[in-house]
């Protein structure tokens, strides 16, 4: 019985831990919203734009699934519904951003060099792989499909930081200022993917299976989907 408390503890403890990455991610994503597209406009960076866009996306998403695992079984529909919302979203912001950086690079407009958003970027590149790495340390331990595929999805940030950081530190250090809206281009098949998966549930099935597996009496962590008993994902 001891032994079956001490590993219950643990399991819930790492559940715990899970819960607060997600909340961190959430709370993350927020502020590169906020700062990606108020720098973004003050220097007409469409790539730190659309940079913040994605991020604000990736929020609603992640309150989406976060609420979704919280009500188990029921919502589906709803869900769907707003995952599909989440996919059309992704796919405006790609029209956008494509228009607006073809725009930019035939008129040759010049974006204004931006310190702020090249902190931001650069924040991102190191904030995201090791946020990836713990999520994917709980989703080990947890055996959890869902927080294992949102770790996935922090590398994909991870990636749009890289992209952001190039285009604004190569018109930083040279004044390039095509950099900006070959950047904003290069964040294109990412975006176009992130809303694609959304329309087709992907996500969803990805992280959500059908009954979680109890936890073991011979100590062994439970096989199921942890993260179904309360704990969030984005």
């Amino acid at each position: 019985m001891r032994i079956d408390a001490v590993n219950q503890g643990t399991h819930d403890a790492t559940i715990l831990r899970g819960r607060w990455l997600e909340f961190f991610t959430i709370g993350w994503n927020l502020l590169e919203a906020a700062v990606g597209i108020g720098a973004g406009l003050i220097a007409g960076s469409i790539a730190l734009i659309g940079f913040g866009i994605d991020s604000l996306i990736e929020t609603s998403s992640g309150v989406i699934l976060l609420w979704r695992l919280q009500e188990g079984a029921e919502g589906e529909k709803r869900e769907r519904r707003a995952l599909r919302l989440v996919g059309f979203s992704f796919l405006a912001l790609a029209v956008y951003v494509a228009f607006e950086a073809v725009k930019a690079l035939l008129t040759r407009e010049s974006p204004e060099k931006s310190i702020v958003g090249i902190v931001l970027a650069a924040l991102s590149l190191v904030v995201m792989p090791l946020l990836a790495i713990a999520k994917r340390r709980v989703a080990s331990k947890l055996s959890s499909r869902a927080m294992r595929a949102d770790s996935r999805q922090t590398d994909i940030c991870a990636y749009l930081s890289a992209i952001l950081l190039a285009g604004l530190g190569l018109n930083f250090l040279f004044g390039w200022w095509w950099t900006d809206s070959i950047a904003a281009l290069g964040m294109l098949p990412i975006i176009l993917k992130e809303g694609i998966e959304a329309l087709r549930g992907e996500t969803c099935e990805d992280c959500h299976p059908p009954h979680p597996s109890p936890l073991p009496r011979d100590g062994g962590e439970g096989k199921g989907e942890g993260f179904n008993k309360g704990a969030n994902h984005p």
